[in-house]
């Protein structure tokens, strides 16, 4: 294995810590939808914006390898295969294609333009948030017997709780990758 392959794999394993660190803080349950407000999907957008898709995507398959293990990593002490089929389960599985996304965009704008934060902040508006919207009211609108488009116009409640996590995952993205050696594989 060359040091670059296990330079990822290190990085990987520690943004699968800090998801980990960052579900200890409880979820925010708002009673209109059965899906809580949580910090673990600012990991998630920050693992696509520094990792890139391979390593991004491998530290949130780690984080679901502990999460079916019944290891409670969840916002909320939750754990085990069951979350994969209960109401969240839609937004939990959008969480895999979060990094895949942000990380092929960032990492093809950072190619032509080196200051665009703009550009990654709608990147992850985009593919972080709206991502997750489209995937959890797909799958929570089916498993509800709910109109599509009730669910999705419920998304509505958490967009400026998602729009200042965007934010901070842009800043806190390129802050690191500016002042360190982390950089996008």
């Amino acid at each position: 294995m060359n040091n670059l392959k296990i330079e990822g794999l290190v990085m990987a394993s520690a943004m699968t810590a800090i998801l980990i660190i960052l579900g200890l803080f409880p979820p925010i349950t708002l009673g209109l939808i059965p899906v809580p407000i949580v910090l673990q999907n600012i990991g998630i957008m920050i693992s696509g914006e520094l990792l890139g898709p391979r390593y991004g995507t491998i530290s949130v398959i780690i984080f679901y390898l502990l999460i079916i293990l019944g290891i409670p990593v969840l916002s909320g002490s939750r754990g085990g295969i069951i979350v994969f089929l209960g109401p969240t389960c839609g937004y939990l599985i959008a969480w895999i294609l979060t990094p895949i996304f942000i990380g092929y965009s960032v990492k093809y704008f950072n190619k032509r333009n080196k200051n665009f934060w703009w550009k990654e902040f709608l990147i992850v508006c985009i593919f972080g948030i709206l991502n997750s919207y489209l995937v959890g009211s797909l799958i929570l609108s089916y498993q509800s017997h709910t109109p599509f488009i009730t669910i999705f116009i419920s998304n509505l409640f958490f967009v400026p709780n998602d729009l200042i996590k965007a934010i901070l995952s842009t800043l806190i993205a390129r802050r690191l990758r500016k002042h360190t050696h982390i950089f996008i594989i």
